[in-house]
């Protein structure tokens, strides 16, 4: 702001500041002035409303001897090519054309404060105000409650800001209630239980002149949206508060019961909220959710990020959403029933991974809603089990499928997807026993009611023979795989999707038996059709791209490799983020390569790094950890920090043994690292 106004441009310069009701607007604005008082003469108006921007006006007029109305205010404003700044303060009403209000002439500066970032239009430059550092909002806490600056009350109020969001005012509002009661340590345990009373609470005594508390301030900007934007807002704080699209609601809008959920008739209240964004035949209306949108984001109640295309909701306008809604049930029932609805879709459309912005969203709902459609709770166990969280997947999916036999059946097709996508998520969490039990009664079930050679028995067929291949059976899985891929390459044809499935499927098969020649020319077939049928940055691709690195590598071919490996990781960092499974299942990858390459300080920090992630997500005993386990155990081996090697590799020979048995090849593999390090440090 400095800058800006006291660089000479010969023109009026306009700078807004805009941001949520509270966020510390007009303090920013003060403190400016009087840092640049010797500069320019201010003048302070209200810009709540006309009525009292005509009195500021009218107030200069009469001020400066030149009259008594706001017309004269303004000439004289005009005539003065003197230093002069004007503030414009809360010009939250959007319906109000600042511009009326600005001297016709080329000097002169104004700062506008508002909640409105439209009014940015007019402006030579702006800034949006947000939540304070922490450093600076724990200074302003302990300031406001009259508290001395020690390194215990610094750490008590920076847990405090934490959970007030760092939002100015309720910092204020805090720091004049804990002024009053002396007692910095209990705050946040009151705060926790009591935080829309608190919020509520306008104090006795404050050292902020702001005459509104928190829940007030966006009560009155509430109050001025349209009703279907109120009710907009109201929904949406049963969302999570970031990550918001309108991909959410217009994908809901097509749901049928086709989709795969439950009748129209049950969803009767949630279409009937969709409606108010649609047009009369239910056709999705972008224009009219846009412009309710743009009414809510002309009070800054919720934001909206131009690089991600998303709305958020500050987390205290969030949690007062949900605090002052008169009927908290109904409307987290209706947005619980759009999430599946929008699920129903994703799926339809083979686009659930762009629907992992979504999870979220679910996991919120599932935290606070009992009351969700069970047939809607498969989709969400689909969701979690693509988002890599494996428990929360198996967890909705019990529940399911313990419904689905009940109320259906154990031979009903639903029932046997939800199977099937139980046993998919149990060998994902590396329960392959469990996984294997269910994949076998499905084939069972398939063959009795559809035939040897139906699509579905065939792509059970292969599901059971890739557990086979995760349980080490190697041969069994490879001979049920040639058998699966030639009958659906009679019955599919070439480039479907399940036949690539099948292909890639024996191709890992190959490899873990050493076949690394057959393996890469059914791996570089895969990810030919896989990108022309996907493109390159398809999940599938990415994982043909992947497997076929691994057994570049399993070649000697480790530049190849690591040249795809690098591709894969950063693809998969920008799709799913850095702690998705399939994500460190990539750095893992490269890591091996990196080992390979003799880079072994470079593997090192990939494989600590895979492995704390692992842990933290799956646990310590899960397959993949162990194989993070054993593969940084190996670098430490190329490292000659034998010590640490062994007692990485007696810890998976262990686990290993209990899990998968004595005799599976994994264990097997951990015995013959552990013996080759016992003879280094024998030699040592």
């Amino acid at each position: 702001m400095h800058d800006f106004f006291t660089s000479n441009t010969g023109t009026q310069k306009i700078y807004v500041l805009y941001g949520l009701g509270g966020a510390g607007k007009t303090q920013i604005a003060l403190k400016f002035i009087k840092e640049l008082s010797f500069n320019f003469s201010d003048i302070f108006i209200d810009t709540s409303t006309i009525a009292t921007i005509d009195i500021g006006l009218k107030n200069i007029a009469i001020i400066k001897g030149c009259g008594d109305s706001a017309e004269e205010g303004l000439l004289w404003l005009t005539s003065q090519a003197q230093g002069w700044l004007l503030l414009f303060n809360n010009a939250d009403d959007p319906t109000i054309n600042m511009q009326d209000f600005f001297p016709e002439c080329d000097h002169g500066n104004i700062i506008i404060t508002s909640q409105n970032p439209g009014l940015c239009v007019y402006a030579g430059s702006d800034s949006l105000v947000s939540d304070m550092e922490e450093k600076d909002a724990v200074l302003l806490l302990l300031k406001s409650a009259a508290q001395r600056v020690t390194a215990t009350a610094e750490q008590i109020a920076a847990e405090i800001v934490k959970a007030l969001c760092y939002l100015p005012l309720a910092i204020v509002q805090a720091g004049a209630f804990i002024s009053k009661s002396r007692n910095l340590g209990n705050y946040l345990e009151l705060y926790t239980k009591n935080q829309a009373k608190l919020l509520r609470e306008k104090p006795a005594q404050s050292q902020d002149h702001y005459k509104w508390t928190v829940y007030a301030t966006w009560q009155m900007s509430f109050d001025q949206l349209s009703p279907v934007a109120a009710m907009l807002l109201q929904h949406c704080s049963f969302l999570h508060y970031n990550g918001i699209s309108e991909a959410i609601f217009s994908y809901a809008s097509k749901y049928s019961s086709n989709s795969g959920g439950p009748p129209e008739e049950g969803l009767r209240e949630t279409l009937e909220f969709l409606s108010y964004f649609c047009g009369p035949t239910r056709e999705w209306d972008s224009l009219q959710i846009t412009m309710v949108m743009n009414d809510i984001q002309a009070y800054s109640l919720m934001g909206f990020d131009e690089k991600t295309k998303l709305f958020s909701i500050h987390p205290l306008v969030h949690a007062w959403g949900r605090a002052t809604i008169s009927d908290p049930d109904r409307c987290m029932l209706t947005m619980s029933n759009i999430l599946g609805m929008t699920l129903a879709e994703c799926s339809k459309w083979d686009s659930l991974l762009t629907s992992l912005v979504l999870c979220p969203h679910v996991e919120l709902a599932v935290q606070t809603s009992a009351d969700l459609a069970w047939i809607f709770r498969h989709h969400y166990g689909l969701l979690f089990n693509e988002a890599g969280e494996y428990k929360e997947s198996a967890g909705m999916l019990e529940t399911v499928l313990e419904e689905e036999n009940r109320l259906l059946g154990d031979k009903h097709p639903d029932t046997l997807v939800t199977m099937g996508n139980l046993a998919s998520t149990y060998s994902d969490l590396g329960e392959y026993g469990k996984a294997s039990v269910l994949q076998m009664a499905v084939l069972e079930k398939q063959k009795q009611i559809l035939g040897d050679n139906h699509p579905d028995t065939l792509l059970a067929m292969g599901n059971l023979a890739s557990t086979y291949s995760d349980l080490g059976k190697y041969e069994k899985a490879s001979v049920l795989q040639m058998a699966v891929l030639e009958k659906q390459k009679q019955i599919l044809g070439d480039n479907h999707p399940h036949i690539l499935l099948a292909m890639g499927n024996l191709a890992s098969t190959y490899s873990h038996l050493g076949q690394y020649g057959k393996a890469s020319v059914l791996q570089m077939a895969v990810l030919e059709k896989r990108k022309q049928i996907l493109g390159d940055n398809h999940p599938s691709t990415l994982l043909a791209m992947g497997n076929l690195a691994r057994t570049y590598t399993n070649l000697g071919e480790y530049e190849h490799a690591s040249d795809f490996e690098i591709a894969v990781l950063e693809k998969r960092k920008q799709i799913l983020g850095d702690n998705h499974p399939s994500t460190l299942l990539a750095m893992g990858n490269l890591a091996r390569t990196y080992t390979n390459l003799g880079e072994y300080e470079h593997a090192s920090d990939f494989e600590i790094a895979v492995l704390e992630k692992r842990k933290q997500i799956l646990g310590d005993n899960h397959p993949s950890t162990l194989l993070a386990m054993g593969n940084l155990a190996r670098t430490y081996t190329n490292l000659g920090e034998y010590e640490h090697a062994s007692d990485f590799e007696i810890a998976v020979l262990e686990k290993r043994k209990q899990i998968l048995g004595d005799n599976h090849p994994h264990t097997l593999l951990a015995m013959g690292n552990l013996a080759r390090t016992y003879s280094h440090l024998g030699g040592v």
